[in-house]
């Protein structure tokens, strides 16, 4: 019997915590920092799998040009995007290294968005990524955001399907998409095909209409969902950030949040939280995953594989391999 199949007689529970929260804007250091002091905080309450937002180290640029426009791009915008990728996160790195040992330090499964910098290759391209780490400290996977919406496509890379990752916990299978990935039918249908229970929604969208998108995906999913923003002001950006001037026109609250849990009935378990940093608790009854594929079960009596089936290419898609005398082609 697998770690997430229950007996009549047992019943398996996960406390949770979805940390609505500002990073410390365009400083690493700090926010990694904040991200630990959080996680113990929170740990300390007896939360066993702790999610943070979307890109919460170091920053979601919201309201930032990077002096871009169709044809051309500004001296000003160089030097913003240049602290932005100076406080990218290397993974692995330093900073992962300190998150997993908050996540271990806490003994909880701990989710991080963070800007990713390529470490591998140039060195000059920025993923959306969510970091997954286990209660022993280790960094256990990560998901590079598939695709960057509207201006995010200007500063983020697009990931692959190597890093579809769901990961196997005592209590369930944990995994996600990110932000508008969740508006991607065939991304959200290949995390069902891997089995999730508990589906981590880190996004920047605090939109009522997102709260719909969150009850929908635990429904179709017939799992929990775990939905997590930020609350951001104007105020929190550095003063001496180039480009700050674009957030003349912005309002003073940059994002409002509107984190929420939801079951996998899609009724509401904790928030949405608006309008303040904070943290929603909720205790998960893996059971209820079970209980709500009497009806429904997306790939399974719900499935009509004859009719619609799915590709999903997990293959790592590397820029250039290299040839080696031997013959064999080594990636990277």
């Amino acid at each position: 019997m697998s770690e997430c199949q229950m007996t009549n007689d047992e019943q398996i529970t996960v406390d949770v915590a979805v940390v609505q929260a500002a990073p410390v804007l365009f400083d690493r250091e700090a926010t990694v920092e904040k991200t630990r002091r959080l996680t113990a905080e929170v740990a300390a309450r007896g939360a066993q799998l702790i999610l943070f937002p979307e890109a919460f180290i170091p920053a979601y640029p919201r309201g930032l040009s990077f002096g871009m426009l169709v044809g051309s791009r500004s001296p000003e915008g160089r030097l913003t995007w240049e602290r932005y990728w100076a406080n990218a996160v290397d993974v692995p790195g330093p900073s992962t290294d300190a998150l997993g040992e908050a996540a271990r330090t806490a003994q909880a499964y701990l989710a991080v968005g963070v800007i990713e910098r390529d470490n591998r290759f140039s060195r000059g391209t920025l993923y959306c990524t969510l970091l997954y780490f286990g209660p022993d400290g280790r960094l256990l996977g990560k998901h590079r955001k598939l695709k960057p919406t509207g201006a995010e496509r200007l500063i983020w890379g697009e990931g692959d399907g190597s890093t579809l990752t769901v990961i196997d916990a005592p209590f369930g299978r944990v995994g996600g998409l990110i932000c508008w990935e969740n508006y991607m039918p065939l991304a959200r249908m290949a995390m069902y095909g891997k089995g999730v229970e508990i589906y981590l929604a880190p996004t920047a969208d605090s939109r009522d209409t997102w709260q719909a998108t969150m009850r929908h995906v635990a429904c179709e999913g017939r799992c929990f969902v775990l939905g997590c923003n930020q609350f951001v002001t104007r105020a929190m950006y550095p003063p001496d950030l180039a480009g700050i001037e674009d957030l003349e026109t912005q309002p003073e609250v940059m994002c409002r949040g509107g984190s929420v849990v939801v079951s996998p009935l899609g009724e509401v378990l904790a928030g949405p939280l608006y309008d303040q940093e904070g943290v929603l608790y909720a205790t998960l009854d893996m059971g209820d995953v079970v209980r709500g594929k009497l009806d429904f079960d997306v790939l399974g009596h719900y499935a009509r594989p004859d009719v619609l089936r799915l590709l999903v290419d997990e293959r790592p898609k590397p820029p250039l391999s290299f040839l080696t005398p031997s013959g064999y082609s080594l990636d990277g």
